[in-house]
């Protein structure tokens, strides 16, 4: 089959094509005939340090859509031609290739009004805003939340669950994504390139500060969250951990670390069957118009590389999502 192969750790643009033997699934996986991948920041993270559990040549690419292909034993959930996407196993051989393995009971079904482009953009950055504001931080209604990178792909679905679920939302972007980010549905938008961002989040809300935050930047951004909360507040972290000094447990705050793909590798099977629920759940939403999937560019196989070295500038908005067909 043709694969991107990744030789050893180095660059994203390393990517070569080549030939490989097709895969086989083994007991409780699937085969999938892959129709699209989304392109995220941790592809290229990845390339660059690598990972202990990798043979190589490696495959990348951890946001899969498209039909079964064969089932391994004791598989009983799939049959041969359903459409399926999923958030692969960062340890295993990845999606850049035209057959892809999975685990069977992380998978999730598209629906047929939803195309398999639309599917592959949601996993990693879809998957990691709702398990953070949904299962994490527990965002109800009349809730002011900040949601960091609003223009991004974890930003952007999190706007968008937030606003779903009647949350006021603050969101912080450059200025050209003003417009953008208000139409997934941001109340306010600071420009974190000229605002004091923590002094804008007070004076929005009367001094009081937040019920929650999804920081999703950097370490600076998460020590903003936490400054920026409420007494009793709630911060979901994913990327960058804040300095936790004593006294923000004055104000009683939750803190929680987000590690979505990390529940492949864990041993608790819920967890692993969260995966799928989570898919299920936003790909309705996807279905019924709720939530965009936010894709900005549709690119070929051969221009993987090309658009993962773009998304290391951190200038991307939304998803890039990449067919193979």
């Amino acid at each position: 089959m043709k694969a991107l192969l990744l030789d050893k750790p180095g660059a994203i643009t390393s990517l070569r094509a080549g030939d490989i033997a097709d895969p086989m699934p083994s007991e409780g996986e699937i085969r999938v005939k892959v129709e699209a991948l989304g392109l995220n920041p941790v592809d290229y993270k990845q390339a660059g340090r690598g990972n202990d559990a990798w043979s190589y040549p490696h495959l990348l690419g951890l946001d899969v859509a498209g039909t079964v292909d064969a089932v391994g034993q004791g598989v009983d959930q799939w049959q041969v031609g359903e459409r399926v996407f999923y958030h692969g196993d960062l340890t295993k051989a990845g999606g850049f290739a035209e057959y892809a393995i999975t685990t069977a009971h992380t998978t999730a079904r598209i629906p047929d009004s939803v195309s398999y482009v639309d599917a592959a953009a949601i996993p990693c950055a879809g998957l990691t805003a709702y398990q953070g504001i949904v299962r994490k931080l527990k965002v109800q209604a009349g809730q002011t939340v900040w949601v960091q990178g609003g223009a991004g792909g974890v930003g952007g679905y999190g706007v968008q669950l937030c606003a779903s679920i009647g949350a006021t939302v603050i969101t912080t972007a450059s200025k050209r994504n003003f417009e953008h980010v208000k139409g997934l549905g941001a109340t306010h938008v600071i420009n974190y390139n000229s605002e004091d961002v923590v002094a804008r989040i007070m004076e929005i809300t009367d001094g009081r500060g937040l019920d929650a935050a999804q920081a999703a930047v950097d370490a600076e951004s998460a020590n903003q969250g936490i400054e920026a909360l409420a007494f009793g507040g709630a911060i979901s972290l994913i990327a960058g951990l804040p300095d936790l000094e004593e006294e923000i447990f004055d104000k009683a705050i939750s803190i929680h670390k987000i590690a979505l793909g990390a529940a492949h590798h864990s041993n608790n099977r819920d967890a692993q069957l969260d995966l799928a629920r989570m898919a299920d759940e936003m790909i309705s939403m996807i279905a019924d118009g709720t939530v965009d999937s936010m894709v900005e560019r549709v690119v070929g196989f051969d221009e993987i590389p090309a658009s993962l070295a773009e998304i290391e500038e951190r200038h991307v908005r939304g998803k890039i999502v990449a067919e193979i067909r």
